[in-house]
């Protein structure tokens, strides 16, 4: 089965040493607005601002977790980057090559490069389809391989993710949910892909299951070399598979660091918020909870200057100051690769990390 084996992974190999040293994936700039219309005659009247301005990169063979509220744009983000959504600008840089401006036949070979497991493992499977025609189905619509090659090529990735041959022939109601995913997860690998977007995979899980499903997810990034970009709310469940951390705030990239720093020194007070929340798997242990009052803006008329200073409890700490709303601050490297957007970063920092102290 040489026509289906030999997949994509191999073809990206560029030559040279410089080819190996750039990120798989750079995003430049990303913005997605979907329109609102109303009227009579469904006018555009105003603009859902998802993906704001996003930047970022991800290395071969790491995860980068991307965390925040829930319609902050992480989902966006993965299903923009995956052309799965069309972006309304930026750039989707790919080895080199900018997909944001392919389509058709050039983007075709791009598509079975970048692959998603979708959050709901049920939702995302047809119930009238039997899991193995379900897995298949990509190496169908790519043509590789013959029939056969492609059921042998469906059997080893079943037997890869812990299903067995015979479930092929099953149908996904006949299945728990953890093997659900699994199945996710095979449909996602067939192709051997470089870059997969988790979209919040283990959500739906029980937590005993969630486990399962994270170190199945780690021990095949190893077996084959895959590329995460491993989105979530849950920092417990980030903390545990992602390399860098990235924190997403109303369409915008707020915090950007390697993930024992960010865990270590949160410097944006939106992401020391978020931290403070993480339970301590200690009766006697305590964190300081930071609280955030006030909803979250609509991301239909975001506040000016920062998104955040509305609820930010740095601001008032100092006062109220004009600049966080007038300007947007930019997002900035104070060392160590670790970027955050913030005119004040690391003020007042000791007293707001939310270290853990007795109950």
């Amino acid at each position: 089965m040489t026509s289906v084996a030999s997949g994509s992974s191999a073809e990206s190999v560029a030559s040279g040493s410089s080819a190996a040293e750039r990120p798989l994936i750079e995003v430049r700039n990303l913005v997605k607005h979907f329109p609102v219309r109303g009227g009579i005659l469904q006018r555009t009247v105003a603009s859902v601002q998802a993906v704001d301005g996003v930047s970022f990169t991800i290395r071969r063979g790491e995860t980068l977790g991307l965390v925040g509220e829930s319609g902050c744009g992480k989902t966006t983000v993965g299903r923009v980057l995956l052309r799965l959504i069309e972006p309304t600008s930026g750039e989707i840089i790919v080895d080199g090559v900018d997909i944001a401006r392919l389509s058709g036949s050039a983007l075709k070979p791009y598509r079975r490069r970048m692959q998603i497991i979708f959050q709901d493992p049920f939702a995302s499977l047809d119930p009238r389809t039997p899991i193995g025609d379900s897995i298949g189905e990509g190496l169908r619509i790519h043509g590789l391989g013959t029939p056969a090659e492609r059921r042998r090529r469906v059997t080893e990735i079943m037997d890869l993710v812990g299903l067995a041959p015979y479930h092929a022939r099953r149908y996904p109601h006949e299945f728990s949910g953890g093997q659900r995913q699994r199945i996710g997860i095979a449909r996602a690998l067939v192709l051997r892909p470089d870059l997969v977007v988790c979209d919040e995979p283990v959500s739906a899980l029980d937590v005993s299951i969630q486990a399962q499903v994270l170190n199945e997810l780690k021990g095949l990034q190893r077996e084959l070399g895959l590329t995460y970009l491993f989105i979530a709310h849950n920092m417990g469940v980030v903390e545990h598979i992602s390399d860098r951390v990235a924190v997403m705030y109303l369409g915008k990239i707020v915090e950007l660091a390697e993930r024992r720093e960010m865990f270590r020194a949160p410097e944006h007070p939106y992401t020391q918020a978020l931290f403070s929340a993480i339970p301590i798997p200690d009766p006697e242990l305590r964190r300081k909870r930071i609280i955030l009052y006030g909803d979250v803006p609509s991301p239909v008329n975001p506040p000016s200057g920062c998104h955040f200073n509305p609820r930010c409890q740095l601001r008032a700490e100092l006062g109220g100051p004009q600049i966080c709303t007038t300007d947007e601050p930019p997002l900035v490297d104070g060392g160590d690769e670790h970027l955050v957007a913030c005119h004040f970063r690391g003020a007042g920092r000791e007293a707001r990390r939310g270290s853990a102290a007795p109950a």
